[in-house]
């Protein structure tokens, strides 16, 4: 694990003088925060807990605290320590980010700064030595193996490349709160996967995730299908319906390909976004929902923006956390497990050559992981009985 100090001695210095400092203890280890709050009982501590890195951002936001010493235990249910230190270095540049011992909850002697305010931090922390350590239960190897992958992973996306782990952290960090989030990328990135992975390990899991593909509904239907309507207000409306955001009360609402949306309904998204309740086409009265809403697109929506295709102030809504997902040249690193994994999908126990992996690596991939998903699944066909996938079973 990473035992770096985040800012510099020089940034470190500037609490020498203070006459209170703030502290953030961070862990997901409730008897370790609570041991170390019982410890930090000098008059110039001013200690706050937080159990996740997330729920640590949060608290740094809300307190303003542009100078603060943040004590770290790098086994984090929800971030990568590295992925932490790393937003917290550029939100909070004089904020200086202290590494615990996950097992003893003492401070590691390679993370302090030789200054007077981290001299006192860890003689009031590290007193008391091995009964410290017997008052913090220790993780076993293979439960911070665990936390370690739910940490980094999501479950059905596929990759370890330094780019994808950074999209699995934020994806985390944004998905236990109700932020609208808008997921891009190329087509064939995954975007839909990363929008019910949003909805999965959200609090809102075992609400609804309804789905609305803005390119794939007519134009003159998709008004209806997304705010429902009253019996008889157009031909063929034989009942009263309700649209899919109603549907998706409580839950998640998916809009795929949201720069195909009509510029006609957009402002009646914008309205539902702001306001939080829809109106029925032919109804009068508007009815409240609790929807939190993904939206994904190919497009350019800035570009759409530019061209009056798009309206800014509905971008500006829908972009309140954008998420990139790279495409597939972008994360080479990741291809043979996902050409592995594909494999695995559609014919169980036959493997992939290297010299067929050597003819997938020098592809460029236009088509993104759905194109490797797709040129799998015919080279498993190809392959018949033989459980090898050789080069000639590659048709690209």
């Amino acid at each position: 694990m990473a035992t770096s100090v985040l800012s510099s001695s020089s940034v470190a210095d500037r609490f020498e003088d203070r006459v209170s400092i703030d502290v953030f203890v961070v862990s997901s280890n409730g008897r370790l925060r609570q041991d170390l709050q019982a410890k930090l009982t000098l008059p110039r501590w001013q200690v706050f807990e937080a159990g996740s890195g997330s729920g640590a951002l949060e608290l740094l936001r809300q307190r303003g605290a542009d100078e603060a010493i943040l004590l770290l235990d790098p086994v984090l249910p929800d971030l990568d320590p590295d992925e932490f230190n790393g937003i917290v270095r550029d939100r909070y540049p004089n904020t200086q980010v202290l590494m615990l011992n996950s097992h003893t909850g003492q401070l590691l002697v390679g993370s302090l700064s030789p200054t007077t305010v981290s001299t006192m931090l860890a003689d009031e922390i590290n007193k008391g030595g091995a009964a410290a350590s017997s008052a913090i239960p220790a993780l076993l190897p293979e439960t911070a193996h665990r936390v370690s992958d739910n940490r980094v992973r999501l479950r059905s996306m596929i990759g370890d490349s330094e780019i994808m782990l950074r999209t699995y952290a934020i994806t985390r960090m944004v998905s236990a709160r109700n932020t609208t989030v808008l997921v891009t990328g190329e087509s064939g990135t995954g975007k839909d996967l990363l929008a019910q992975e949003i909805h999965l390990i959200s609090p809102r899991r075992n609400q609804p995730f309804v789905v609305v593909n803005c390119s794939a509904i007519p134009e003159p239907l998709l008004e209806a299908e997304l705010f429902g309507y009253t019996k008889g207000s157009f031909t063929g409306a034989l009942q009263a319906r309700i649209g899919r955001i109603h549907a998706a009360h409580g839950g998640t609402l998916f809009l795929d390909e949201i720069g195909d949306m009509p510029l006609s309904l957009q402002s009646k998204i914008l309205r539902f976004l702001e306001q939080g309740e829809v109106q029925r086409l032919g109804g009068n009265d508007n009815l409240k929902v609790d929807v939190r809403v993904v939206a994904a697109t190919n497009a350019d929506l800035k570009g759409l923006v530019a061209k009056q295709q798009f309206r800014e102030d509905l971008y500006y809504r829908l972009a309140v956390f954008p998420i990139h997902l790279p495409p597939l040249r972008e994360r080479m690193d990741d291809l043979e497990e996902l050409a592995r994994a594909f494999v695995a999908k559609f014919a169980p126990g036959t493997v992939l050559s290297r010299t067929a992996l050597q003819i997938l690596a020098q592809h460029s991939w236009p088509g993104n992981v759905r194109e490797l998903r797709n040129a799998m699944e015919r080279a498993a066909i190809l392959a018949g009985i033989e459980r090898e996938i050789k080069p000639e079973h590659i048709v690209l």
